[in-house]
């Protein structure tokens, strides 16, 4: 696979996305904590693999990692990019409009008290605490792996997890998560979970 992907073959990066796209997408999720911009990184991250592909190793293992890693930069990318955007829009001028509820209450979801509980416990930590969070605990990576996606040494991923998960414990302890779940879409259960064992 890895010689095919090198070499451009289109059948190659077909069966990558196939193997890799759920993953990528879940992966961004648990970064962003928005379903859409997931998909956009999902996309960009492929668009980069194809771009990049000439530096695949040959010999190596799974791509997973190599894939997770882009996907952690497009993030980065992306996060920048909005950040400039809103500060642009902040020094427009301000016209007043009444406001309109409508989308905001289509747009709803069922489960909106545990994701924002959630994304309260992420929001404590550094970026660099929720990424290896994100690819060592919710995509299953190993020390080694998450270290070649993020381009650090292995140390320094179990020192940033440790930390992420001290401090996750510290920030949900006494904090009863809701149960019913039942609506979630996709992995929005696994994307909780580690959070509910680490307040065990």
């Amino acid at each position: 696979m890895r010689t095919r992907i090198s070499a451009g073959e289109h059948g190659a990066f077909g069966e990558l996305f196939d193997a890799y796209a759920r993953s990528v997408y879940n992966h961004a999720f648990r970064l962003t904590g928005d379903w859409a911009q997931a998909e956009d990184v999902v996309s960009l991250t492929f668009l980069d693999a194809w771009r990049l592909r000439g530096r695949v190793d040959e010999d190596g293992g799974s791509l997973r990692p190599w894939l997770l890693g882009i996907a952690t930069n497009v993030t980065r990318n992306a996060r920048r990019t909005a950040r400039r955007h809103a500060a642009a829009v902040a020094r427009l001028p301000r016209d007043e409009v009444e406001r309109d509820f409508a989308d905001e209450l289509a747009g709803r979801l069922d489960d909106a008290a545990e994701l924002e509980l959630v994304r309260a416990a992420l929001a404590s930590l550094r970026r660099p605490e929720r990424e290896v969070l994100a690819l060592c605990v919710w995509s299953g990576l190993d020390y080694r792996a998450a270290a070649e996606a993020l381009g650090v040494p292995v140390g320094t991923v179990r020192s940033r997890l440790s930390r992420a998960r001290t401090k996750l414990a510290k920030h949900i302890e006494g904090q009863e998560l809701p149960v019913s779940i039942g609506q979630m879409r996709g992995d929005r259960t696994t994307a909780v979970r580690p959070l509910r064992e680490g307040n065990r």
